[in-house]
């Protein structure tokens, strides 16, 4: 196991050198300077030469990617162009803040999957799996960011029982585990956990359905077993493609979280890229971007030894 772990952490080497290159080379592919952003249209050249110089962007494209590579791995991410703090402070302080919010919409978005999509493939009654199928769809195809804004609505504008925006009371940026800041944490915890809800749910019920007409529940009905020992073999069969399918939803709230932050005032990092976007701040954008990029490649790492865990036959092949 552990073997199997290091060779696929060695094969992320070739793959976060891609990811460090695609990521610098489509922020600056984007239109607009980063520097007109911070002076003045009647800035002296004088002046802009001397920030573009302080910045590194007076360098050709080549020299600037190696250049920020190497100060990348030391773990310096640079400076903010638009604030003046270092890059590294500001990600992580958002990371930590996405991280929260993410852990809170896969705990809700997984477990009620789970126990839906399992419901709808033991179900009986065409009703409920029906019910269920409707339930996913749905999450799948309501857009993120039109459920959050008609939350804010309904829960925060027309009843007042929620707070519409912020991560705690009178603009806090850090995060507490008490009554107040749970509350801000409920709106944008079920618009993030509405799309991989309807996803997982699908996985989940369309795999379990698939292993309960395999031969070997068959067997296990003849051995005279319970239907609770049936289902958790058919659980444990059934699990490397629904945890294949959980590592992308997880990976995807903590990267495409930009929209559901952006409308709740969530001090992440989608809202910061949405900042740095606005700002053209490209060391912030660089930053988040390569930040997300790594954590998705471990999130995927994990999953694989976790399937590999769970079931030997994928590391035998």
């Amino acid at each position: 196991m552990l073997l199997y772990a290091l060779r696929r952490l060695i094969y992320l080497v070739p793959v976060a050198f891609g990811v460090s290159l695609l990521v610098f080379g489509l922020v600056h592919l984007a239109p607009g300077d980063p520097i007109s952003a911070i002076v003045p249209p009647d800035a002296p050249k004088e002046v802009i030469d001397k920030l573009k110089e302080y910045y590194g962007f007076d360098k050709p494209l080549p020299v600037q990617y190696f250049r920020w590579l190497a100060v990348t791995l030391t773990g310096d991410f640079g400076t903010s162009i638009g604030t003046g703090r270092s890059v590294a402070s500001e990600v992580s302080s958002a990371f930590g803040n996405t991280i929260i919010l993410a852990i809170a919409a896969t705990t809700l978005a997984f477990t009620l999957a789970v126990i839906l999509g399992t419901a709808a493939a033991y179900a009986k009654s065409r009703i409920v799996d029906r019910l269920v199928t409707l339930i996913s769809l749905i999450g799948v195809s309501v857009p993120h960011f039109w459920l959050a804004i008609v939350l804010v609505i309904i829960f925060a504008v027309e009843w007042g029982v929620l707070p519409p925006m912020g991560m705690g009371p009178e603009n806090s940026t850090g995060w507490r585990l008490d009554r107040a800041h749970l509350a801000h944490m409920v709106l944008p915890t079920i618009a993030l956990s509405v799309i991989p809800l309807g996803v997982v749910t699908r996985t989940v019920r369309s795999t379990i359905k698939e292993t309960l007409s395999m031969e070997f529940v068959t067997a296990l009905q003849a051995k005279g077993l319970s239907d609770r020992q049936i289902l958790f073999h058919v659980l444990k069969n059934a699990a490397p493609t629904c945890l294949a399918v959980m590592g992308l939803q997880a990976g995807n709230l903590i990267g495409g979280s930009i929209l559901i932050e952006t409308v709740f005032a969530w001090p992440g990092t989608g809202f910061l890229l949405n900042s740095a976007i606005f700002r053209r701040d490209l060391p912030i954008l660089q930053g988040t971007t390569l930040v997300l990029a790594g954590f998705f490649m471990l999130l995927n790492l994990t999953v694989d030894v976790i399937q590999t865990m769970v079931d030997p036959r994928i590391k035998r092949g």
